[in-house]
């Protein structure tokens, strides 16, 4: 029922829950409900019911971040002086222990707590119904009918509306002066609107007045990209009188800047743009892959005469086998030379988060010490077809350029840390020839890729029938040769892969696919050596648990120890004869594989913990990162660090300036960026600050009780009301179109702006 944990401020020390302050252990205190603030709903809590003590309660934000612990000689009795009290409550399991001067009794009042659905963090769309296990069927009308089946996963078919101008202003005058306009290409077909002055004051709403009414693009750049369509507009226009008496409409740029052309896809600071040009030619097919042609032409045939050894009579003479045996061809082609990379204790990894992994989130991670990050997971197929969409989600920062830490203790031979980065992309492929592909037609148009990661551990349910994702953990055959093919292909670009322990509880084979991918399958192994994945990253998790139970990290462990062993088995695996090429060799000239851990790492100490006792080369952060981003702070300093409301709020400030940089400050571009920010306040909230905490460290599983911050913004922080989110995005953003909605992951209700007026 409960677990007794010990306090690492002070170990002898033994924290019990008392029995009074919870009625049934069944349902642990709740979190106000979202029908008013989550200030005002603490202050009508307390004139309900809160203590004396909690009412005459005044408790200021700290001077300092840092959490000082507790003295150890507390509790002892000097001189007469009477013993402090000791808190005795027993943690509960799941639920944060907050000091008791903080927490509201919302017993009797609120609803059932509702536990956030965490695939959030690898499901994407704006309209995804990746997950919906494609039971829905067309009836006589037309309209979709679903079957009377409970849905699992995330994004059920959400909506998030639209958000655009009243009257849409054509791109010929977006970026131009009111007198000098570019010529319309569509000329008198256009739909668009080609007056500005009838736009400015009918088709647009009011400028915001937020960030001093000044644009945070024009402030950076020195130029808004979004022109007249801009929300803040008037900070960076001005009315001239010309000499003929006319009054024009003019945009002013600081000095030294070109102005960019509204359709211009290259911003300042972002890599990794692929021009339109080169996304026709892909949707086109004008693209030439032909090294993943040549390589598949071979596969195919190879894998028919594979089939003749499978089907092999038994009657079959020696002469008939070894006849077969000698059909067997060398692959054309055989991978270049990799670029070397890197993980240790000093590069922690900021995972691949699908709808949260946005540039502007990673680019605050890195901030924080973020050495390692990833795309958010891109689907092949789109990717080939050139979808503008998908080749969006490879745009990198140019923090994200820079080289990561390194201590050069390490055994990679030939590592240039000068030449390292900290992108890669992770995509998701079903069947060998999309993921060749792709990986032949990335490193041609990213020139700042570090890697390309294969996801094979998606648990969405559509995307694991079409045999991606998870799927290929049941399929190890057809995953060694993508991680065979893409090498190939991918030139200097190394290919790695994240698994998970199995598609089903108790029954993991993480171990199986990992000697496959170290060393190949037994019939391919000493034809064609090592399948030449660099590194591996294991998620302590099956499919079927996706984010119910905690991660296994004695698995990962154990996994860990299997990989060190790489080099012995290699060894006793080839001789001088047989051995492979240094070429497809993963990662340096040795064949070392770099393994690196994944799920549940909230706090430096699971971190340092996990490097020491489970033996990962690095550990990737997730979940963690998303509820509280500096936890690579964290890591750097070896501390944790309380982060006062103010400063919590200032990184929803950041986001939302890296935001409107990196999708626009125009309408849409400020839509995009409030849905964003409410997607990732949707798991900030959940983060209970050290200083409350009664018990350390926390834990990524725990769920804190109805709590009243030590401020009325820290309180509002904490709110589990996605109403309290959207107040917080328009101290920034301003209020949101009339066509915006939000539906919460793990809510059915849904936001939506009244129409004005």
């Amino acid at each position: 029922m409960s677990e007794q944990l010990s306090n690492p401020a002070d170990p002898e020390q033994s924290l019990k829950r008392s029995i009074g302050l919870v009625e049934d252990p069944a349902n642990p205190p709740q979190p106000i409900f979202p029908e008013d603030s989550a200030v005002t709903k603490a202050e009508k809590v307390e004139r309900n019911g809160v203590s004396s003590t909690e009412r005459n309660l005044d408790v200021q934000e700290p001077a300092a971040k840092r959490v000082k612990m507790e003295d150890p000689k507390e509790g002892v009795v000097e001189n007469g002086a009477e013993e402090k009290k000791v808190d005795s409550r027993e943690k509960v399991k799941g639920i944060a222990l907050v000091k008791t001067e903080y927490l509201i009794d919302t017993y009797k009042r609120a609803p059932k707590i509702s536990v956030p659905d965490d695939d959030a963090a690898e499901a994407r769309g704006k309209t995804d119904d990746r997950d919906n296990n494609g039971d829905s069927r067309d009836d006589s009308r037309g309209a979709r009918k679903k079957k009377n089946k409970k849905e699992k996963g995330q994004n059920k078919n959400r909506e998030f509306g639209s958000w655009y101008d009243t009257i849409r202003l054509c791109n010929s005058r977006a970026n131009t002066p009111e007198f000098s306009p570019k010529e319309c290409k569509f000329g008198d077909t256009c739909n668009c609107c080609h007056d500005l002055r009838k736009y400015l004051k009918e088709g647009k709403r009011e400028d915001l007045d937020t960030f001093e009414g000044k644009c945070p693009v024009w402030e950076v750049h020195g130029t808004c990209y979004a022109g007249w369509k801009c929300r803040f507009v008037s900070s960076h226009s001005k009315e001239i009188e010309r000499e003929d008496g006319r009054k024009e409409l003019v945009l002013i740029d600081k000095d030294d800047v070109n102005p960019l052309e509204a359709d211009d896809e290259n911003r300042k600071g972002v890599y990794n743009v692929v021009s339109t040009a080169d996304k026709l030619d892909l949707a086109r097919r004008r693209t030439k892959t032909e090294k993943s042609d040549k390589y598949m032409e071979w596969l195919e045939n190879d894998q028919k005469e594979m089939d003749k050894i499978y089907h092999q009579k038994k009657d079959e003479t020696v002469e008939d086998r070894e006849e077969n045996r000698a059909n067997f061809t060398d692959p054309p082609l055989l991978p270049s030379e990799k670029r070397r990379i890197y993980f240790g204790p000093e590069t922690p990894v900021l995972a691949p988060l699908t709808t949260q992994g946005n540039l502007p989130f990673r680019r605050m991670c890195v901030e924080f010490g973020a050495q390692l990050t990833y795309s958010e997971m891109a689907m092949t197929i789109p990717l080939i077809q050139g979808q503008k969409s998908e080749w969006a989600l490879m745009k990198a920062h140019e923090s994200e350029i820079s080289r990561p830490r390194y201590t050069p203790t390490s055994v990679v031979q030939d590592y240039d840390n000068s030449k390292d980065l900290k992108f890669g992309a992770q995509i998701s492929a079903s069947k060998p020839w999309q993921a060749l592909k792709a990986a032949e037609i990335m490193p041609k148009l990213l020139p700042h890729l570090r890697l390309i990661d294969i996801n094979c551990g998606c648990p969405i349910e559509l995307v694991y029938k079409s045999g991606a994702g998870s799927a290929l953990l049941d399929a190890p055959s057809k995953l060694e040769k993508m991680i065979r093919g893409m090498n190939v292909v991918s030139g200097e670009v190394p290919i790695t892969a994240k698994i998970r322990m199995g598609t089903r509880d108790g029954k993991p084979t993480a171990q199986k696919t990992i000697e496959r991918l170290a060393f190949g399958g037994f019939e391919a192994r000493q034809r064609l050596g090592a399948p030449g994945c660099a590194a591996i990253t294991l998620h302590g998790r099956s499919r079927q648990q996706r984010y119910t139970k905690s991660a296994d990290w004695s698995y990962i462990a154990e996994c860990a120890a299997l990989v060190k062993s790489y080099n012995q088995k290699k060894d006793d695996l080839t001789d001088t004869i047989n051995e492979p090429d240094a070429r497809t060799q993963a990662n340096s000239l040795d064949g070392k594989m770099h393994f690196i851990g994944n799920g549940d790492c909230y706090s430096h100490v699971d971190y340092l913990d996990h490097i020491q006792n489970a033996g990962v080369d690095s550990v990737m952060v997730a979940r963690g990162a998303l509820i509280k981003p500096w936890i690579f702070e964290e890591i750097e300093k070896g501390q944790y660090i309380d982060k006062s409301a103010s400063e919590r709020l200032g990184y929803v400030e950041k986001f939302v300036r890296y935001g409107l940089e990196a999708w626009g400050s125009d309408e849409v571009g400020v839509g995009q960026t409030r849905r964003f920010l409410l997607e990732w306040l949707s798991f900030a909230h959940r983060y209970v600050p050290v200083g409350i905490l009664a018990h350390l460290p926390p834990s990524l599983q725990d769920r804190p009780p109805a709590y009243r911050g030590r401020s009325d913004l820290e309180t509002l922080l904490a709110s589990d009301n996605y109403l309290d989110w959207i107040k917080i995005s328009e101290m920034y953003l301003g209020p949101a179109h009339k066509d915006f909605r939000f539906q919460p992951k793990h809510k059915s209700n849904s936001y939506e702006i009244e129409a004005e007026g």
